[in-house]
């Protein structure tokens, strides 16, 4: 075994097998294995730095299902975020470049992990699994789907749809303007998200930009009037007008009905 893996350090672990523990926090194993506070915190801070315990927050550390090869372990990235949410008493969703691929959008896989929560924002590290947290609104989460895991965890994304929306809606984070409005073509073509569906999460879920950007692609993809209608009342009049790609030139012809630029023609 790789030196740092003590006498202490696999009483530990063998304890928290034992008990079928996940996570171990400050002040939990100072009675169990007969140690002083001080003891307890150096442990763990050994422990931590050999990468043994993946630090979640402070004063708490995930603990390895089984003693780990090679002395060093690293969670996945469910255990790693359901860690983190649960300390945080989070809510949360996958979402962004992580359900793009899980949806077959893009190809690329991303090498961290987008949440919108509403706890925490930033980025953090647990163990390896980068993560980049997205502190929104309670009402802003919603329209997920559950998955799980080869070791029986379940996390939670945002929906095929509400995803579409997203990368509307958050085209500047997660850069998918004007890609998305090719997914959502495509998806209402093969009907695996209808147009109804797609208004619903767009209304309660977006903003004026994404209302105006849906709106006038839905039209263009020759919609149902009533749909577009609902899309229209959200609405308020208004003389200002907005990019179809954010990124390009405002330069196009121009759609009063939604106050957009055509500037993807040419």
């Amino acid at each position: 075994m790789k030196r740092g893996l003590g006498p202490l350090e696999a009483k530990l672990l063998a304890y928290g097998q034992l008990r079928g523990l996940s996570t171990v926090r400050v002040g939990e194993v100072r009675g169990p294995l007969r140690l002083s506070a001080v003891q307890e915190r150096k442990l763990l801070n050994r422990m931590a730095q050999a990468g043994l315990l993946p630090r979640v927050w402070r004063g708490l550390y995930l603990l390895p299902p089984r003693l780990p090869l090679g002395g060093k372990w690293s969670p996945d990235e469910a255990l790693a975020l359901n860690a983190l949410m649960t300390s945080r008493g989070a809510r949360y969703q996958i979402c962004g470049p992580n359900a793009f691929s899980r949806y077959g959008f893009d190809d690329q896989v991303p090498n961290r992990v987008y949440a919108y929560n509403d706890r925490i924002s930033g980025e953090r590290t647990v163990g390896v699994v980068a993560l980049t947290l997205i502190k929104v609104a309670p009402a802003r989460l919603g329209e997920t789907e559950a998955a799980r895991t080869a070791d029986g965890l379940t996390t939670l994304y945002s929906s095929r749809a509400r995803t579409l929306v997203d990368a509307v809606y958050d085209w500047s984070r997660f850069n998918s303007l004007p890609r998305a409005f090719e997914w959502i073509g495509a998806e209402l073509a093969e009907k695996r998200v209808g147009p109804a569906e797609l208004v619903r999460i767009t209304l309660r879920y977006g903003d004026v930009g994404t209302v105006r950007r849906i709106g006038a692609l839905l039209e263009r993809e020759g919609v149902a009037e009533s749909l577009l209608r609902r899309l229209r009342r959200a609405l308020k009049p208004t003389s200002g007008l907005i990019a179809w790609n954010p990124a390009s030139p405002k330069r196009g012809s121009v759609d009063r009905r939604w106050g957009v630029v055509w500037n993807d023609r040419a």
